[in-house]
């Protein structure tokens, strides 16, 4: 559930300063090397980039990743679910698909249940596709933590997960 903050009262004391400068004729000053929201932008879409370019060696956009992983865990889900499951809208679920089930990794089956649902079956194909793709995030993951210890990465998952708790109350 996303909350409406009524007033300026809700934010916290440097948004609330930020407001009386800008209220002041004062520039507010934001430092992207200090922001952590722009830190995990930055941090995701090197992720992204690097993981990109070795799994479309195999085919597969990142785009289409997203969905694969998630009915690698869970196959058979609906398309709404599988758009809930990812984070994606309906539309952007569907052209994702499109493209999946012409490169045979998907097929969709009508709901026996509710003719309404159409869930969504991975392949032959698409399910082989988890052991080539997965070494590949796998790498791509240890990587990105070379020179950091195994306590600051389990701060750093501990620190994210909270991140995710405080957003998700917003």
């Amino acid at each position: 559930m996303t909350r409406a903050m009524s007033d300026t009262s809700e934010l916290v004391p440097e948004a609330q300063a930020a407001i009386k400068c800008a209220a002041n004729g004062g520039d507010v000053e934001f430092d992207s090397e200090t922001s952590v929201g722009y830190l995990l932008r930055d941090t995701y879409r090197a992720f992204t980039k690097i993981l990109q370019a070795r799994i479309s060696a195999h085919g597969v956009t990142i785009g289409q990743w997203y969905f694969l992983r998630v009915l690698w865990e869970e196959d058979g889900l609906t398309q709404r679910e599988l758009s809930q499951r990812v984070g994606m809208m309906e539309p952007t679920t569907v052209t994702a698909l499109n493209g999946m089930e012409k490169r045979d990794y998907v097929k969709r089956v009508r709901n026996t249940d509710d003719k309404r649902k159409v869930n969504i079956y991975l392949t032959k194909k698409g399910r082989a596709l988890r052991n080539v793709l997965l070494p590949h995030a796998i790498d791509v993951n240890i990587s990105s933590v070379q020179g950091v210890s195994v306590e600051d990465v389990e701060t750093i998952r501990r620190v994210l997960h909270t991140m995710q708790q405080n957003l998700g109350t917003l």
